[in-house]
């Protein structure tokens, strides 16, 4: 095998690897660590502008206290976003890309920048 066609399927092989897997909302509590996209709605949210780390929290899949994903914005990463988060992502579909980890037994999602909040048409 040539040397460069031995380094094409490489390359080829670490981006099929890092790839995002896509799941379904009612699936995330099974992919703690994953790096994955949920496609769903976002039921509610609220700001907690003086709470630790100042995060802004997204109800994904359902209303609170029942949503099945949590999606986390810390003050820090505000600013990032052209629109207050709680209230331009209500009641839109969306597609959400980043890492699972649980916090208290729920899943959640904590995303850095707006890209990786889709809204689906």
């Amino acid at each position: 095998m040539k040397k460069s066609t031995f380094l094409l399927l490489m390359i080829s092989a670490s981006f099929i690897g890092f790839a995002q897997q896509e799941i379904n909302v009612a699936d995330v509590a099974k992919h703690d660590g994953d790096s994955v996209t949920v496609c769903t709605r976002i039921f509610g949210a609220r700001y907690f502008e003086n709470g630790k780390g100042a995060p802004t929290l997204l109800n994904a899949g359902a209303k609170y206290p029942d949503a099945p994903l949590t999606i986390v914005i810390y003050g820090e990463n505000r600013t990032a976003f052209a629109n207050k988060p709680e209230e331009f992502y209500i009641d839109k579909n969306v597609c959400i890309t980043g890492r699972i980890s649980m916090f208290k037994g729920k899943p959640q999602i904590v995303v850095a920048k707006e890209s990786d909040i889709v809204i689906k048409p």
